[in-house]
């Protein structure tokens, strides 16, 4: 086996102890960048989606800033977000370079993206729920957690992995 993998991968097999460093350096920025970018894409879409007019939360000020902000970072090409973000990335983590400094804008190349996913996930929940939880005297928290999130799991999740795979190809 080996000779035959030498045969057809020989410059992987010649350095395959750089080959699974690379792999693990790629799963660190992914699950680093991730769990951010999972925590401030879900944050972000719950409050797009609560401050949007005829939210429980409507504020029009808040939607609009948010709401352009997603846009105008998920506009911008991840090469050009990439040397854009270097002196935060520097600020943030010391450098700019190599998987510390990778995590950064991998971040601010996510979260637009996966704000985007937990809106559109959010905004397929039937109104009536909302409707019956404010009826009930539920707080505004209490529908956020109880009936937004809790309803829109599973659709959560799927954008959860498109996000998880739109990092690996970033």
């Amino acid at each position: 086996m080996q000779e035959f993998l030498n045969n057809i991968i020989p410059n992987v097999m010649a350095k395959l102890t750089d080959f699974y460093a690379a792999i693990g350096d790629t799963l660190l920025m992914v699950v680093w960048s991730g769990a951010i970018s999972f925590v401030l894409g879900l944050t972000l879409g719950v409050l797009i989606t609560v401050t949007k007019q005829g939210g429980i939360l409507e504020n029009k000020i808040v939607y609009q800033i948010l709401d352009k902000l997603v846009s105008l970072f998920l506009s911008i090409p991840f090469i050009i977000l990439l040397t854009w973000v270097m002196p935060v990335s520097r600020a943030i983590m010391g450098t700019a370079i190599y998987v510390r400094g990778a995590i950064v804008p991998l971040v601010f190349g996510a979260v637009p993206f996966f704000t985007r996913q937990v809106e559109s996930a959010l905004a397929e929940l039937d109104g009536g729920l909302v409707e019956a939880a404010l009826s009930m005297g539920s707080t505004p928290l209490e529908i956020i957690f109880r009936v937004y999130l809790k309803e829109s799991v599973a659709a959560i999740a799927r954008g959860t992995t498109i996000t998880a795979i739109s990092l690996l190809n970033l």
